[in-house]
């Protein structure tokens, strides 16, 4: 395939389209707004389901090098009550298949499969405009331009490519998480280190809940999430370090200290993340020479899948491309007709998990899930 092809984004689902499609002789570029792919914390810890992500990384030639970065015991998962009593503690025995790596390292192993410059850095895209027979200009924030015969939208829940194809626009999904960090746990938040314990952490009640993680090296990263309006959020002055923690810390009187020291004790400034999403069937009309990948195409609330999609979306797209290397438009039908449905499916699904996390049943409507899902 000769045609240029332009990937915008350097996320897993970006990257991962660009390794595979290298696997199979086809190059491209992608244009990442960031200045370099250490400009900024990469997030925390990934499960990496065996149906999706893992294939793509198989699909990839990564899954020796994801072996190498899997977090020994980050698979246990435990529910706690407000009072941070232990309801259910699921053990990592090692036979799970949704292993947890840090997401940093696994963009690294991405990021290092690639030949050199494959990723131009600090090219933010400002537009794309058609030029007709699916060529598009992109221009970018620095007026640098470039022309794609094939241009992939992997930019994220504000895709700046997706207005092409769709006009749909991602809304505010009622819930609003607040990502904090504990360092030095083990040493310096003892009590809170034991309530987390080796993986995931879930303490619920009804329209709110505190989630951790433990991440390599003592880490702590927690979110405190939160029913609550867009107003509500304004009304909080999230750059005010103290003055948030406590707006924050009010919505949890009488919870345990070891959870409630997630949020008053964090070593960071809290940040602020309000949950969007776009429609759960979200689709397009086929449009020459451009499509969509991961949160781009189907940004949903949070449940794990997120991450898993997006690369699966790229290795997907890669194949079918590889398939077809002179029917571009075939590659990508082939490509969308399967992505709808399965996107579709999983953000309905993701809207069901709010309620099972955060609903008037919660904690017991978790109890029942893990009972009903044997996940592991």
């Amino acid at each position: 395939m000769k045609r240029p092809i332009a990937i915008v984004g350097a996320g897993l689902g970006g990257l991962m389209l660009a390794r595979v499609l290298h696997i199979h002789g086809i190059a491209s570029t992608v244009y990442e707004a960031e200045s370099s792919a250490t400009a900024r914390a990469q997030g925390g810890m990934l499960d990496i389901h065996e149906e999706t992500g893992q294939l793509a990384l198989k699909d990839a030639g990564l899954y020796d090098k994801f072996l190498e970065i899997i977090h020994p015991g980050g698979q246990q998962a435990r529910a706690l009550d407000r009072h941070g009593h232990v309801l259910m503690d699921d053990l990592d025995d090692g036979s799970g298949g949704r292993p947890e790596v840090p997401r940093g390292e696994l963009r690294r192993i991405l990021l290092d499969s690639l030949p050199v410059n494959t990723v131009q850095w600090g090219r933010k895209l400002h537009s794309a405009l058609p030029l007709g027979g699916g060529q598009h200009q992109l221009t970018f924030t620095d007026g640098a331009t470039a022309t794609a015969d094939l241009l992939v939208g992997a930019d994220g829940a504000w895709s700046k490519v997706r207005p092409l194809l769709s006009a749909a626009k991602p809304a505010y999904a009622g819930i609003v998480y607040v990502e904090t960090y504990l360092h030095e746990s083990d040493v310096r938040h003892k009590a809170s280190a034991d309530a987390v314990g080796g993986g995931a952490m879930f303490a619920l009640a009804p329209g709110k809940g505190i989630l951790a993680h433990r991440e390599p090296h003592g880490v702590l990263h927690t979110y405190v999430v939160l029913r609550k309006s867009e107003s509500w959020i304004a009304s909080v002055d999230f750059a005010n370090r103290s003055a948030a923690t406590v707006r924050v810390a009010e919505e949890f009187i009488g919870w345990a200290p070891a959870l409630t020291a997630l949020l008053t004790g964090g070593d960071t400034v809290p940040v602020v993340r309000p949950i969007y999403a776009l429609p759960a069937g979200h689709r397009w009309d086929r449009v020459a020479g451009v499509t969509l990948l991961g949160d781009a195409a189907h940004v949903m609330a949070p449940s794990g899948e997120g991450a898993n999609l997006a690369m699966y979306d790229g290795a997907e797209l890669a194949r079918a491309l590889a398939a077809t290397p002179d029917e571009a438009e075939r590659a990508l039908l082939a490509y969308e007709e399967p992505m709808f449905p399965r996107s579709a499916a999983e953000a309905s699904e993701a809207e069901r998990m709010q309620e099972v996390l955060f609903g008037e049943n919660a904690p017991q409507s978790l109890l029942d899930f893990f009972a009903s899902h044997h996940m592991r």
